[in-house]
């Protein structure tokens, strides 16, 4: 279902009075959406991000008809509340290990759709509901776009581990993996480590730039770590990444190298 089947580009809920940016990333999520979430798929991933209630506004705008039955997967509390707040039916992914299609955003996209994700230390759920997913997509703003990962995302990579190997794993990525300021992520509004929804430590672990030019070779390094639970490093996932620009157009990469330019409704 295209954006001329389902009306005009202009929202009656948000339009007004956003900012350019704001619109190029509605824009973005709206294209997404009118691309891949097609009136036969059932069962859809909700990811996390500032772009995300844009794709679910879209979903909302294709009418009831089209979302009665469907079941929404979220990946974490943020797209559970987008999903519950828009009326929209939950699912959970044990129930429906094959997603029709996922949308998430990320934290940084490379040239190849490789990207990384887990600053809000969801990357676990979130890797689960894009490979169950028949399609994976991807919805984020210019900053995320990049040609290798860790050009704008200083903290590095996020690794979710059990609490008791944290210290054994934090040591081989210091000494065995050459990452010597990898860390434990604290807490900012209280005192000690943030703990997942799966109740697990997050580590940050920032790579140098001509490493993180291999992303595949450091996830696969990193996962083999003993106590580690998920790498926030996703490759070989995506099939088109969605970037809302500075001057309102979208950038839209797909997995085949194809690049191309949405400019904005006048």
């Amino acid at each position: 279902m295209g954006a001329d089947a389902q009306g005009p580009l202009t929202s009656p809920i948000t339009s007004k009075n956003l900012s350019v940016i704001e619109r190029s990333k509605q824009l973005a999520a709206w294209t997404a959406v009118d691309n891949h979430v097609k009136s036969e798929h059932r069962v859809i991933g909700i990811g996390s991000g500032s772009t995300v209630p844009y794709v679910v506004e879209r979903i909302v705008m294709q009418g009831p008809e089209v979302n009665e039955g469907r079941l929404f997967i979220p990946t974490g509390f943020q797209s559970k509340e987008l999903i519950v707040k828009s009326g929209l039916s939950l699912g959970d992914v044990d129930q429906y290990p094959t997603i029709d299609v996922t949308i998430d955003g990320a934290d940084e996209v490379d040239k190849q759709l490789n990207c990384i994700k887990g600053g809000g230390a969801c990357h676990l759920r979130e890797k689960v509901l894009a490979e169950a997913a028949k399609t994976f997509v991807l919805v984020a703003d210019y900053r995320k776009n990049v040609e290798y990962l860790g050009t704008n995302f200083k903290p590095g990579v996020p690794i979710e581990v059990v609490p008791f190997a944290y210290a054994k794993v934090l040591q081989n990525l210091h000494h065995a993996l050459d990452c010597p300021q990898a860390t434990l992520r604290m807490a900012v509004a209280k005192a000690g480590p943030v703990v997942s929804d799966n109740g697990n430590f997050i580590i940050d672990a920032p790579f140098s730039m001509e490493r993180m030019k291999d992303p595949y070779t450091i996830m696969v390094q990193i996962k083999m770590l003993t106590g580690v639970v998920e790498v926030g490093v996703f490759c070989h996932m995506a099939v088109a990444a969605y970037f809302g620009n500075q001057d309102g157009s979208v950038t839209v990469k797909y997995s085949d190298g194809q690049v191309k330019t949405i400019n904005p409704p006048q």
